[in-house]
Order: structure tokens, then sequence, then C-alpha cells
């Protein structure tokens, strides 16, 4: 069931429905995790042109681009050869380091994911990923002639926070990083999903997928 919003619209007629949201409770002592998705129905010939290897990368660039202005700037993205680093204010407090993304594309479905390293923000250092996700779907009766719709996911998988905590500490921390950490993640995340009816999809600086889908290139 979606949720009773409006759909955010455009002049160009794309718009977005958020789905609900997918977040279990957080485990005290294992790993945790979130899924927040959202639909984007769109012109089928417009989509025929974004349906590019090129435009996974542009999708992966607009995510860290959409981080530092709802920050204002304080979030900051700083890439190197093997990764890059979200970093508060200053290039030395690294909240979350991530090694190069890896790029999958297949018939319908595309996706980039980037292995989380260590961070401030992390308890044990080289587990859990974010991932970016598109995937196709067969558009529905009601989005009208000449549309198509695509599945836009956003996930964090086998993430151990450290505001969790350990020991005794740990069931309070659970529901201190679901409050906290956790629920300013899933917002700062939805509100990319709704921001993608702009299509503001521009090159990335660092580098650009083959559009043959081949290679690799970092976001």
């Amino acid at each position: 069931m979606r949720e009773t919003s409006s759909p955010q619209r455009t002049e160009a007629g794309t718009r977005v429905e958020l789905l609900p949201e997918r977040r279990p409770p957080v485990d005290p002592y294992g790993p945790t995790g979130s899924v927040q998705q959202a639909d984007v129905i769109l012109a089928a010939d417009l989509l025929a042109k974004l349906w590019r290897p090129s435009y996974l990368e542009r999708l992966a660039a607009a995510y860290w681009r959409y981080l530092r202005q709802i920050s204002l700037g304080m979030l900051r993205v700083v890439y190197r050869p093997d990764g890059r680093a979200v970093t508060l204010l200053h290039r030395r407090l690294v909240l979350l380091r991530f090694r190069a993304p890896r790029y999958d594309t297949g018939p319908g479905f595309g996706q980039v994911t980037w292995p989380i390293e260590r961070g401030l923000l992390v308890s044990l250092p080289g587990r859990g990923h974010l991932r970016i996700s598109v995937r196709r779907l067969d558009p529905r009766p009601a989005d009208g002639p000449d549309l198509a719709r695509v599945r836009v996911r956003s996930e964090v998988q086998n993430f151990y926070p450290l505001l969790r905590g350990r020991g005794r500490f740990a069931r309070f921390g659970a529901h201190l990083y679901a409050a906290t950490q956790l629920r300013i993640h899933a917002h700062v995340t939805r509100g990319f999903l709704r921001s993608l009816d702009r299509l503001d999809l521009a090159p990335s600086s660092v580098g650009m997928l083959a559009e043959d889908g081949g290679g690799e290139a970092a976001s």
C-alpha cells in the first residue's frame, strides 16, 4: 500500500511514488539495515534515452551531490582512486569510508554497490554496503499511455553501527540508533528519491561508464 501523499510531479510529467519503508527492528547484537524505494513514472521515449550504463553512474553521482546539498555543505564527499569518504566539515572527520563502487547491469536492471570500509559511524570495519539499484517495471493501466515505470531502491545491509554500542548498552543503543542515525538516514534517502522527479542527472565529475555496459567507473 502506498503513502497517501500526492506523488511528486514535474512539468515534463515525470512523477515519483514513494513505497512503504522496509525498516525491521534494530538487532542489538547483529547486523542492521534499511530499504527505501520509489517508483519513477516517466515518458517511455525518455526512459529509452536514459536507460544506458552512463546514467547509472549519473544516478550514483546525484546521490552524493544530494547529500552535500541537503547538509548545506557540512557533509562532503572526498573521492579517491580506491574509494570515497563522507566527511563532516573536515577531511579528517570521516563518517563513512567506502571502497570503490561495483557496477552490475543486466536485462532490465542496474545497480551500484559501495562496500563500507570503516569510519566514525562504523563499529566493525569491512562489513556492510550501500547499494542503489534500478529496475524496469511493467507500466500500470492508471499510469497513462506512452509511460514507463522504474523502481529505484536504496539499501544499507549488514551494517554494524558504532552508536548502538556493545554489552549491556546494546539494547538501549539499538533504540537510540533507530531513533536518531537510522531515522535521519531514512529521511534523507527518501528526500533523494523524491528529488528524482527532476531527473537532474548531470554527468559524474569523476568518470563515465562505457555506453556498451563494460568497465567500471567511480561515482
